[in-house]
């Protein structure tokens, strides 16, 4: 484990025992794959608390966690604001990719692990982010690149969010994560387990590096850097004897 990896394990077990201690609901920062497996590791240390987690929709892959005290008075309202950033003319405004987002947001100051995820629309995009920042991301975020822009908070209420997922059908050898990995990215099996042996695959936000692992129908795999899908079923074999698996691609 390294340092920054320690580190964040102290932070979420100090978050943990001062819920317990306090008997209040205790939120860390948005925590990526890598320390959300973190939090997984540590959960056993914590078994006196409930350790909830969520990024502000329901698949969010950065996700808030936390800390509630074992009783059922105590109800996560987790301190998270969703902001809709648009152009102010449509008609002059540029592509604008996830990257241009996330770097205009930090450009103001911003740690990342303030934010969470970032929507990307065809015209629009939608950033959570801890609620105490709002504010200040909607006065002082006025331009991404060379396009004029507004940012407003969207009630929760009202926010709604159905991701763009295109389907994959194909056949795999056995039901392996390197398998999945390929049919899904379109690689070959040995090309991508670097990426398994490397640290950057999980499934259900939980690290795997075995090459072997056999993913779940409905587990969700997230590839860091390339993208993440839904293994949604496998049935049947073809006259080889491979099985048929069918994905969900997150676009």
């Amino acid at each position: 484990m390294t340092r920054e990896e320690q580190q964040t394990e102290k932070r979420l077990l100090d978050l943990g025992q001062t819920a317990y201690q306090r008997g209040i609901v205790t939120y860390s920062n948005f925590l990526n794959l890598n320390e959300q497996n973190i939090l997984y590791g540590i959960r056993s240390e914590l078994s006196y608390l409930r350790i909830e987690s969520f990024g502000g929709y329901e698949t969010a892959e950065r996700q808030m966690a936390a800390f509630v005290p074992d009783a059922p008075l105590f109800c996560p309202e987790y301190p998270i604001d969703c902001i809709q950033i648009e152009p102010l003319q449509v008609k002059f405004a540029e592509s604008l990719s996830h990257r241009d987002y996330l770097g205009a947001i930090l450009n103001l100051g911003l740690e990342r692990s303030k934010t969470g995820d970032i929507l990307v629309e065809e015209d629009r995009a939608y950033l959570f982010c801890e609620s105490r920042i709002a504010d200040f991301i909607c006065e002082n975020l006025t331009r991404i690149r060379h396009t004029a822009i507004m940012a407003g908070r969207v009630e929760k209420e009202s926010f709604s969010y159905e991701p763009k997922m295109r389907k994959i059908r194909g056949t795999a050898a056995s039901i392996r994560l390197d398998s999945l990995l390929s049919l899904a990215f379109g690689a070959s099996r040995s090309s991508l387990t670097g990426l398994i042996e490397g640290g950057k695959v999980f499934v259900n936000g939980r690290l795997v590096t075995s090459n072997g692992y056999q993913p779940k129908e409905g587990d969700l795999v997230s590839v860091r850097g390339m993208g993440r899908f839904r293994f949604q079923e496998s049935g049947g074999k073809s006259k080889k004897g491979r099985s048929y698996v069918t994905l969900l691609k997150y676009i």
